[in-house]
């Protein structure tokens, strides 16, 4: 191949992409537009706008903001963790991290969720510090002599992540009543959000995150190749992998203390984005995060309108998308 042919290609890559983000930047307005339109109570710009419709623009608008940090932040952390364990299935739920976010957020729901701390609400400051709390219980679990092997880290997420949903039935199976609402509400997915503290501090971590996760892109694309391709491209792999470790896991805590569970997002997203965009974590990481914005936006606006004025939970909504495509996975997998 010339050098002509490569520069070719490179421009080929270049533009493939720039159409991808032209077209994902329209279709994030679009669903914005959407979602902020829809709802029980209809909006009428084209009349002055009363104090009651204001807040219910604002609370529209809020949330929709909280889809689409939530939704980018859950499709990186994918990203991250199927290139970092070379496994399409993956998605950030699988180590465990959301179990131990859930776990701290029942806790706080059945002693009282509606305490503050520092102006923000107990609940998410619990489930992000179970979700702190079970990264560190994972990675130290599967932590052997200094080095933390693929394999071991997957089989310890999945197997911490089995003992929380276990705590969190056996919590939920002794609750009361008035309480075991709110704590399968939550455990189903809720971006109403009312603190905007919580909003900005959610949207500082999964931007840092996603930011950085885009500056390691090379990194990562030498993982998908595979560990030992990695050491010979000069890759501090063990470093390495404690760093996007430590970097999905703050941001799936983030998303997951806000949104509640919302299940399949994280793999579903990365999986079109890569055939759209091929393997380059340059282009696939802001790529995944501004289509989850949009999926989760879609979603959250269907959930909403689906069954008015009642209304669905949103991780509801991503199951009965993301369960078919997992079984599609999985034995498309398994033929290989």
């Amino acid at each position: 191949m010339t050098f002509t042919d490569v520069k070719g290609a490179l421009a080929s890559k270049r533009e493939k992409a720039q159409k991808v983000f032209l077209a994902l930047a329209a279709l994030l307005a679009v669903s914005v537009f959407v979602s902020v339109l829809s709802g029980p109570a209809k909006i009428n710009f084209s009349e002055p706008l009363s104090e009651i419709t204001r807040r219910i623009l604002y609370m529209r608008l809020s949330r929709t903001a909280l889809a689409i940090i939530a939704g980018g932040g859950i499709s990186v952390s994918g990203v991250i963790l199927q290139g970092l364990l070379r496994n399409p299935l993956c998605e950030p739920y699988v180590l465990g991290i959301s179990g131990g976010a859930s776990v701290g957020a029942v806790v706080s729901i059945v002693i009282g969720g509606t305490w503050t701390i520092l102006g923000l609400s107990v609940l998410p400051l619990w489930a992000f510090l179970g979700a702190a709390a079970t990264f560190f219980v994972v990675y130290r679990i599967a932590e052997v002599n200094g080095r933390v092997p693929i394999q071991n880290l997957l089989l310890t997420g999945v197997i911490v992540g089995a003992v929380l949903s276990s705590i969190v039935v056996f919590i939920v199976s002794f609750s009361e009543k008035e309480t075991l609402h709110s704590v399968m509400w939550w455990l189903l997915g809720n971006l109403q959000i009312f603190d905007n503290g919580l909003l900005i501090f959610v949207a500082i971590i999964v931007v840092a995150g996603s930011v950085a996760a885009g500056a390691l892109s090379n990194d990562l694309n030498a993982f998908s190749l595979g560990e030992e391709e990695a050491v010979h491209a000069g890759v501090e792999t063990e470093r390495m992998k404690k760093v996007f470790f430590l970097i999905a896991s703050l941001i799936t805590g983030a998303c997951v203390s806000a949104a509640g569970m919302i299940g399949f997002l994280g793999l579903i997203v990365p999986h079109f984005m890569r055939m759209a965009t091929g393997h380059d974590h340059k282009v696939l990481i802001p790529a995944s995060f501004l289509a989850g914005g949009i999926f989760l936006v879609l979603c959250d606006t269907l959930a909403r309108t689906v069954m008015s004025p009642s209304e669905v939970p949103v991780g509801v909504i991503t199951a009965v998308c993301g369960a078919p495509f997992f079984i599609h996975m999985l034995r498309k997998k398994s033929r290989l």
